[in-house]
Formats: structure tokens, sequence, C-alpha cells
């Protein structure tokens, strides 16, 4: 536990240490505020609630975790610091363990910030307290999963554009598995079973009942199998690019 600690603070100096991690939250910060104010109809919905906030954190993590995830192994590897890394007494369990906790305290940090709205809602309405921890435990257990594909994506290359490319191609599928026009195009050229099947392999599936409030064990076992098989991947990579 003591060197996955020791790696989270590397990559934490990493991240706070250059303009990356400042300029991630500003662009996080402001589009989330963009999109729930300009299209979420935030105050004409006579709703006090934060659904229209939720509600654009899967299209925003598409585009922005990928960001930050793509130098997770990528850069490693490209300055060979990957062999310095192993050649110290830590495993690459530990290593890969390390870097993505780092990244999802980091992506923590993001989510936490947005505090302001949660005082907007409480000062315009009377919201249900528990809906909303019960969204921002999901929206954080959803950046865990896109975070944890990123690092999967980085693993297999050198070149950051490249995972990002990786990161973004896999989390579209993911995101549009399970969003309403596609499985009723789904629903009418395949069997119900297999396009409630599909359906359930999405993010957006398991993120809505969580949104609303309704923290379902089924959906945080997806999540936690989602990130330990992505997480669990990345190794296998690593391991057969050591071996060669």
């Amino acid at each position: 536990m003591r060197t996955t600690l020791s790696i989270i603070k590397r990559e934490m100096s990493g991240y706070f240490g250059s303009p990356v991690a400042y300029v991630f939250i500003v662009i996080f910060l402001i589009l989330c505020g963009f999109f729930t104010f300009q299209f979420g109809d935030f105050y004409n919905s006579n709703d006090a609630s934060l659904r229209a906030f939720f509600v654009w954190h899967p299209w925003l993590y598409l585009f922005l975790i990928p960001a930050v995830a793509m130098r997770m192994w990528a850069e490693e590897r490209r300055t060979r610091t990957i062999e310095l890394l192993l050649t110290l007494p830590v495993t690459l369990p530990q290593a890969i363990l390390g870097k993505f906790l780092a990244g999802w305290l980091f992506i923590g940090i993001a989510l936490a910030l947005t505090f302001p709205m949660v005082i907007t809602v409480c000062y315009l309405g009377n919201p249900d307290i528990g809906q909303i921890i019960a969204g921002y435990i999901g929206s954080f257990l959803l950046a865990g999963c896109y975070l944890a594909v990123g690092s999967f994506a980085s693993s297999l290359t050198r070149n950051q554009v490249v995972a990002f490319i990786i990161c973004l191609v896999i989390c579209l599928f993911f995101v549009i598995a399970g969003w309403g026009p596609v499985t009723e195009a789904l629903a009418t050229t395949v069997p119900l079973s297999v396009a409630n099947f599909i359906a359930s392999l999405s993010f957006m599936y398991h993120f809505d009942s969580v949104q609303r409030g309704v923290i379902d064990s089924r959906d945080l076992v997806y999540y936690a199998s989602l990130i330990t098989f992505m997480l669990s991947a990345t190794s296998v990579v690593l391991t057969s690019r050591k071996a060669s």
C-alpha cells in the first residue's frame, strides 16, 4: 500500500506540476456550466435537482478523460521511463493501480469543484440531497470506467494522440450502446434479448438509474467489473511488451 501511495503522489505532482491539470479543470467547469444552463434548461425546468447537470457527464467525459488518460503509459513508453519505473521495488499491478487511482483522484477533484451547482440548486429550491449525492457517486464511478479504458488504450501505443483516439472509440461504443436512438434501432433489427444485452453493457444504461438517485448493486458490480477488467487488460499488454 505504501508503494501504491508513493506512485499516487508521484503522478499527482506530475498533474499539478504542469498547466495541463489546471487547463483540464477550467475547461471541465466551464463546459459543465455551459451545457447545464444553455442546453439543460436549468432555470426553466421547474425541477429542483441536478439532472440537467449530470445528464451531460457521459458526453463530457467522452472527450475530456481520454485527454487525461492518454499520457498514463504512452508517455512512459515513449520516454522509456517505464523501464526505470519497473526496476524500482514496485510491481506492475502496483504501478497500474497507483497511476489509475491518481488519475481518478484528479478527476474527482475536478468533479468536487462543481459544488457551486449544489449551492445554486439548494438556493433556488428544496432538492433531494440523497439524489444529488447519488448523482455525484455515479459520475465518479463513471469517470473511473472511462479512465480504466484510457489506461488500457494508453498501454497499447507510444503515441498519445493514438491513445486518445483508441480510448475515444472504445468509450463511444460504451456510450451509444445504451443511447435511446441506438437502442430503438437495435430493437427493430435484432431480437429484443440481444438489444437489451447490448444496452446493458452501456455506460448510459447504468448511469441513468444512479443519477435518478437509485444506487443498485448491479450498477456497482458493473462499474467494478469493467474497471477491474480494463486494468487487468492493461497489465496483460504491459507484461507482453516487457517480455518482448
